[in-house]
């Protein structure tokens, strides 16, 4: 988890420092939002680039193994209910991980390649080897004919979810708004993303910075709590 209000106030004491004005909570809860899920979308593509390194080194291994527990924050399992002749997913389902059938993980195909595999004599889905196309609204699965919802539940679903969205909620005190930390919702990123999120909001802000202001401000921000815990 990433503390909303920290990673606003760093935005907005880079912005002062720049002289490039005021961030309004609405504009900062939009693009932190964005930036979450840009983050999360990150996650796959490097995951699925590492994968792809030939070898078997140390270092590629801790790569992914990183990148998958940051993606498992987001990792779900959930119902499907039916909607002839489709399996609607979650309303929070980002990407499908798996989709298991009496037991049986199911593979992905895409549509092009159905009416082939339907034909095949070889690659037709079974009970034992049951396939899944994805769609707007969810999924179609195949045993050894189209399921139906009588197989409900007999199928698992495990999903990677659409973050919670990030809420710096406020009140507004004499015309200023004041950090309401009951009401908001933190960032749910690994907390090595803390940098990289302030960065990101600053882009959509308008403004490039150094890394090095970021690291400057965190461990200023630092001190001063110290400082307070201490008294």
């Amino acid at each position: 988890m990433i503390n909303v209000d920290t990673v606003y106030q760093k935005v907005l004491a880079i912005l002062n420092k720049e002289q490039r004005g005021y961030l309004t909570p609405q504009k900062f809860n939009l693009y932190a939002n964005n930036v979450q899920l840009d983050i999360l979308e990150q996650y796959f593509y490097d995951l699925e680039a590492f994968l792809a390194i030939p070898g078997n080194s140390t270092v590629h291994a801790d790569m992914v193994d990183l990148l998958q527990t940051k993606i498992g924050k987001f990792e779900e399992y959930g119902d499907v209910t039916f909607l002839s002749p489709n399996f609607i997913t979650p309303s929070d389902c980002y990407r499908i991980s798996s989709v298991v059938y009496k037991d049986k993980e199911a593979t992905s195909v895409s549509r092009k390649d159905l009416i082939y595999i339907l034909q095949s004599p070889i690659a037709k889905p079974s009970e034992n080897y049951p396939i899944y196309v994805e769609n707007n609204v969810g999924v179609r699965i195949y045993g050894d004919t189209v399921l139906d919802g009588t197989a409900a539940t007999n199928i698992e679903l495990q999903y990677i979810k659409i973050p919670t969205k990030v809420v710096w909620a406020y009140e507004e005190v004499f015309g200023v708004a004041q950090y309401n930390a009951n009401a908001s919702t933190h960032f749910e990123l690994d907390p090595s993303e803390e940098t990289d999120v302030v960065m990101r909001i600053l882009r959509l802000a308008g403004i490039e910075v150094k890394q090095l202001d970021v690291y400057e401000i965190a461990r200023g921000e630092a001190a001063i709590e110290e400082q307070q815990e201490l008294r």
